[in-house]
């Protein structure tokens, strides 16, 4: 049996997904400036630069903070098992090993 311990925080691929609506929005604004541009409305460009950099700035903090977040995460949990995770079995045959050791040791005594 394995535990995993994540708490309340959402898997990792939900920031992912919000990341690529994120560029998917910015995409679809980059169309619009560039049928803009061909229709000769040059006022929507500077608008349109100014978006994406926000939007490619705001992307980037998110997923550095989320990061530096998970780093803590695992600093915090000691690096428990494979991946932050309790491995109860594992554990359970490490104890039953080292009781076999205390036994085969106790009839010198």
């Amino acid at each position: 049996m394995t535990v995993r311990f994540t708490g309340d925080v959402p898997p990792q691929a939900d920031v992912l997904g919000v990341t690529e609506r994120l560029y998917e929005e910015a995409v679809i604004e980059l169309e619009r400036t560039m049928n803009a541009l061909k229709a000769g409305e040059f006022n929507e460009v500077k608008a349109a630069q100014t978006a994406i950099r926000e939007l490619r700035a705001t992307a980037l903090a998110v997923l550095q903070e989320r990061g530096k977040v998970d780093q803590l995460r695992k600093q915090i949990a000691g690096h428990v098992g494979a991946g932050g995770a309790l491995d109860l079995d594992e554990a359970r045959a490490e104890i039953g090993r080292r009781l076999a050791c205390l036994r085969g040791a106790g009839g010198s005594g």
